[in-house]
């Protein structure tokens, strides 16, 4: 997917992607990564998502990093939160309280930069990149995050069925992308109540990541 593909969908408010509610395998799940008050944890790719609203609720300094403006923009006001932007290399940060987007591409932001990550939570990145960009995105991310675990959420269908995004990253793919760096262990395997787009059945895997 090129940029100027999720420019358009949120210039469009073309954002099917945006729960209009905190994903409940991150409710369930999250408690297993057993991370302490004030923790770090980088959310990549994040829009606006109402998960990142439940992250700093429940006390958790949050580091999101995502191409589109708008969409921080968005989080922001509707968090009714008053960011201050500044300029940092290619990117644009956005910053209030405990909560930190990095605005523009992904592959820009650096370890220096980000600073140090106690965990990962990817419900929306993976899923959103196609074949041939997954695996510069899973090495980019162990590299920035010195392998910080992962809750990672990701789905499975047949691929020819519906174009994505989300994409279909079954499990030998998540495998094959994160065996050089992370144990992978699946959590669960959950059936997209009324099929994915309602086009087709799928299943959403839950994985935790942790470091070799």
């Amino acid at each position: 997917m090129h940029a100027d593909f999720w420019h358009r969908r949120w210039a469009n408010n073309e954002i099917g992607f945006h729960l209009a509610d905190v994903n409940p395998l991150l409710l369930e799940y999250w408690p297993l990564l057993k991370l302490a008050a004030g923790s770090r944890v980088l959310v990549p790719l994040c829009g606006k998502t109402l998960d990142i609203h439940w992250l700093l609720a429940a006390g958790f300094q949050v580091i999101g990093a995502e191409l589109n403006e708008s969409a921080v923009q968005q989080l922001f006001t509707e968090l009714n939160l008053a960011a201050n932007v500044d300029e940092i290399g290619a990117l644009r940060r956005y910053h209030a309280g405990k909560l930190q987007v990095f605005v523009g591409d992904f592959f820009a932001l650096d370890a220096a930069t980000l600073g140090p990550v106690d965990a990962i939570y990817d419900r929306a990145a993976l899923v959103a990149l196609p074949a041939e960009m997954r695996s510069d995105y899973a090495a980019h991310l162990a590299a920035i995050s010195q392998c910080a675990p992962q809750l990672l959420i990701s789905f499975d269908y047949a691929q020819e069925q519906l174009a994505g995004p989300p994409f279909s990253v079954p499990a030998s793919a998540v495998h094959a992308l994160y065996n050089a760096h992370y144990h992978s262990q699946l959590l669960a395997c959950v059936p997209v109540e009324g099929g994915l787009k309602g086009q087709c059945a799928a299943d959403e895997q839950v994985w935790l990541l942790s470091k070799r």
